[in-house]
């Protein structure tokens, strides 16, 4: 593997894209499948200085009722065995 090779392997993750409507991988701004929006398949690096985690959450509406219940559970009805 030379550089040029490992230099695109390592930008392709970067531009890694996920469409919102079916969940599909490409590269583009809009997905091949069914033509829906395409956003970062990449999450975040996570930095304890993070400075624009407020906005963040607050764009997201962290906290809210909705929000919570969007959050993944281990089991459906979340009653302990």
């Amino acid at each position: 593997m030379n550089l040029a090779d490992s230099l695109d392997s390592s930008m392709a993750r970067t531009r890694l894209q996920r469409c919102k409507e079916c969940g599909t991988f490409g590269l583009g701004s809009e997905c091949n499948e069914c033509g829906g929006p395409m956003e970062s398949a990449a999450a975040l690096k996570y930095s304890p200085e993070d400075s624009q985690g407020s906005r963040r959450r607050k764009r997201q509406d962290a906290g809210s009722d909705q929000w919570i219940e969007s959050l993944p559970s281990p089991r459906k009805g979340g009653e302990e065995e």
